[in-house]
């Protein structure tokens, strides 16, 4: 540290009265020297009449004080602007100081000298001397102004500043009791304000601006005010204290008064609430028989709550969790009844068809079976357009394994918090739905199932598909941690499956860890048994009614799947069957007792007209309108493409709001149409002459992709050509500007698509021959498949009648099961 100049020992007492009231005789009589050394103290202003000892430490300071004591003992003590300071020059240091005088000097072991001084008068350097090896100056005296009669002002001036000084002290300001005295016998305005002035915490530039006022009323003016603020932060002070102070005794008050109501109730023999829910708190921890870590960490916050007031707000916090802690199923499991052949039951009897997810089912219980320990629950993920029984299946699953059931919707969710929970410094925290939804099953292997995980969102809270990494993963989910628990938590035993209606918006991280199983839409076949197995028995029940009231006929359902809903799934069907048994159920509430036959004929009187009519009875052989098939999230559909010409420059115009891929698939069509005009008999100036406009109805709906390809390139010829396209064949395709025909995918949905529309006969790309021998043999059964590889075979079957000048090869035409090859005819002579 460094040695400092000034060490004020007791300032309080170091005041003294000078001569005449007490201070040192004839120091104020004696002549000021004209050259003086100067001594710079640090941190403090020392005032006329004032004594106090000083620490000098500074070799040039040392000197001074040598140079003083062997001429008069005068000394000039002036204040540092920096305390920090080591060596300051002449600008570093007040121009105003008290010479004082050295009453006696003691060295020190250390080298430091120790001296007691006393202020004489105030003084002004004029002019430094030197500066090497100590400071010496030239000095103007300050001396007081008189002091004025005293009045009535002056007098209340020095009530007040007396009073002022003892409620200082009053507050805790401290003060010596002699000095306080002192303080109140002195009625000299000027010694009075240095006097005050010396005791008060004062700055050191405000303490020399007190000492540079010669007039003793103004000093004590400007002493009041100090006075007056220091006085307000000491109330301040004061406030804050026993604000502090009252709490502090409250709450020792309440802790004396709650030890001594339990020894009054242990004496009683009374059982004390509190005790008795700790104890039953400790006892279901024991019970709940949870991993070690978490154990530990239910008593640590055991032991928490025990020492919490109970009105608290953070005891019912803490309560909250340990309840969380103890209710969650930390080995509850239930066991598995595992019966390929019940299980096998249990799934036919739920759901028609569907053979591949049934037998990835049952191979998952066979492995079970055969391996008990250590197998990681799959992670299944059922993609299909709605109402094909995605979240039913899951249902059936944990029937047939014996297990609890959970299902929670992820549709909309945006905020990560909802998969991992809250922190507990969060006002009403919770866990997470996965947490939340083992508690509700009880056991810590249940089926859960998550729908619409490919409808999750991201925003400013998170990414929830990217939470569900961590649950949907068997190598991290054995230790899965929720940020309400903190603790992790085993979710290697749940078997989990999601649902989605598309693939595609599902992260690809997220997409990795699950098992994708595609669940294509019913044929009509399949639909009408199911409705005649599931929908219809369960219609009648829910409705009140039975067999006996009402008959529905194959025909009659057959009639309702074409001609009044158009959909992959079941649930515009399952509502048309509803709608069907209320009309029934009025009519026998009314006291009808005759059965109600429902057929074709008597159809509409149900469910008014057809919503829907069949594609051939819409269209005939046209020009211009290509018949092409489409994938969308709810199945597939029939498209027509439509293609007009019109006298103009060569323009091509798109219509029927097409998305950038299938605008290009149009440029690209006209392209083949241009580059192959010779041999499909269309002359190059027609492209000069004639604007081109394709359109694809239904405007208002969105449509995207390349799988349209050949179907707009056919409409296009068939314009150009005016040959008519045949209204018996679909195609779908994506076509090359050098006319080659690429694969596509969604087959399978078109080809149900067809089916709906008494389309038999489909122009497929010979790349998807194998998406072709994988459709089940209900959706097959009756249809033809042209595989083709280019635009010339694509003409060949889809236009009415051949165009151009030359022969080209005809198309393969395939049936279920078997393939013929046509040769092509040779060309005309």
């Amino acid at each position: 540290m460094k040695p400092e100049d000034v060490d004020v020992k007791d300032p309080q007492t170091a005041e003294s009265p000078p001569a005449g009231e007490g201070g040192a005789p004839g120091a104020q009589e004696k002549k000021l020297p004209e050259v003086i050394p100067v001594l710079p103290v640090r941190d403090v202003v020392v005032y006329p009449f004032m004594i106090l000892p000083l620490f000098v430490g500074r070799d040039k300071s040392i000197r001074a004080v040598d140079e003083a004591l062997t001429r008069d003992r005068m000394i000039l003590l002036v204040a540092q602007k920096d305390a920090e300071a080591e060596d300051p020059g002449t600008q570093e240091i007040y121009p105003i100081g008290t010479v004082a005088m050295i009453m006696r000097m003691l060295k020190m072991p250390d080298g430091r000298v120790k001296i007691l001084v006393q202020g004489v008068t105030r003084a002004k350097v004029t002019r430094f001397v030197r500066t090497d090896p100590f400071f010496e100056a030239r000095l103007q005296e300050m001396p007081d102004q008189e002091v004025p009669t005293m009045s009535l002002e002056l007098e209340a001036l020095i009530r007040s500043v007396k009073e002022q000084v003892a409620k200082s002290a009053s507050l805790g300001k401290s003060v010596s009791p002699d000095v306080l005295v002192i303080i109140n016998n002195l009625d000299h305005p000027g010694r009075l304000a240095d006097l005050v002035a010396s005791n008060l915490d004062l700055k050191v530039d405000q303490a020399v601006e007190v000492l540079g006022i010669t007039d003793p009323v103004a000093r004590l003016k400007r002493i009041n005010e100090l006075l007056r603020k220091e006085l307000e932060v000491l109330e301040v002070q004061h406030k804050i204290q026993s604000s502090a102070r009252e709490e502090m005794d409250k709450t020792h008050r309440e802790y004396y008064l709650r030890e001594q109501l339990k020894a009054i109730q242990k004496e009683l023999g009374e059982a004390d609430e509190r005790t008795a829910e700790l104890e039953e708190l400790a006892g279901k921890i024991e019970k709940a028989k949870m991993p070690p870590e978490v154990e530990e960490e239910a008593k640590t916050q055991l032991n928490r709550l025990s020492r919490m007031h109970p009105d608290a707000a953070e005891a019912s916090v803490v309560r909250t969790y340990l309840d969380w802690l103890i209710e969650l199923p930390w080995k509850k499991q239930t066991r598995d009844r595992i019966s390929i052949k019940n299980a096998q039951k249990i799934l036919e009897k739920d759901h028609y068809d569907l053979e591949k997810v049934k037998e990835r089912i049952l191979e998952y219980l066979a492995v079970r079976k055969l391996k008990k320990k250590g197998m990681k629950g799959p992670i299944l993920c059922f993609v299909g357009p709605p109402g094909v029984g995605k979240t039913s299946l899951g249902k059936s699953i944990a029937r047939a394994l014996g297990r609890k059931f959970v299902r929670i919707s992820l549709g909309g969710v945006r905020d990560e918090a909802e998969i991992r929970g809250h922190r507990r410094t969060y006002i009403g925290a919770l866990p997470g739905k996965i947490i939340q939804g083992i508690k509700q099953a009880g056991t810590n292997n249940p089926v859960y199932m998550m729908d619409e995980v490919d409808k999750v969102g991201a925003d400013f809270r998170g990414d929830p598909s990217a939470a569900l990494l961590e649950v949907l993963d068997p190598e991290q989910n054995v230790s899965f941690t929720d940020h309400y628990l903190g603790v992790p938590f085993d979710l290697s035993n749940v078997m989990f499956i999601t649902t989605a209606n598309l693939a595609d918006p599902i992260l690809p991280a997220l997409k990795d860890r699950m098992e994708i199983i595609e669940i294509s839409g019913y044929t009509e076949e399949e639909k009408l048994h199911i409705t005649r197995k599931y929908l219809f028995p369960r219609q009648l029940s829910e409705n009140g009614i039975t067999a006996r009231h009402l008959e529905l006929t194959d025909e009659a359902i057959l009639k309702i799947i074409n001609e009044y809903t158009r959909e992959a799934g079941l649930r515009n069907l399952e509502r048309q069957v509803a709608a069907i048994c209320r009309k029934v159920a009025k009519e026998v509430a009314a006291g009808k007792r005759e059965q109600a036959k429902v057929s074709p004929k008597t159809l509409h009187s149900f469910l008014g007209a057809p919503k829907f009519l069949s594609e051939l009875e819409q269209e005939e052989d046209e020009v211009g309108v290509g018949t092409g098939l489409a994938w969308t999230q709810t199945g597939g559909d029939v498209m027509y493409v439509e293609a007009t010409t019109m006298k103009g420059k060569g323009q091509l115009t798109l219509t029927g709001h097409l998305g950038d891929v299938m605008k290009e698939s149009a440029q690209a069509a006209l392209s083949y149409a241009r580059a192959r005009g010779g041999d499909l008999g269309i002359r190059e100036e027609v492209f000069g002459k004639l604007d081109l406009h394709v359109h694809v109805p239904a405007g208002a709906i969105p449509k995207d992709g390349p799988s349209a390809g050949i179907t707009m390139a056919t409409a296009l010829i068939s314009a150009l050509t005016r040959t008519p396209v045949r209204r018996d064949v679909a195609m779908t395709g994506e076509v090359t500007l050098r006319g080659k025909v690429l694969p596509v995918g969604g087959i399978k949905e078109k080809i149900l698509a067809a089916r709906r529309a008494g389309l038999r006969a489909v122009i497929v790309p010979r790349k998807n021959d194998k998406d072709i021998q994988e459709l089940p043999k209900t959706i097959s059964r009756g249809m033809t498949f042209v595989y083709v590889d280019s635009m010339d075979q694509v003409l060949e079957r889809a236009l009415a009648r051949r165009v151009g000048r030359r022969g080209r090869p005809v198309a393969e035409v395939a049936r279920p099961g078997r393939r013929r090859e046509r040769p092509a005819p040779p060309p005309p002579v």
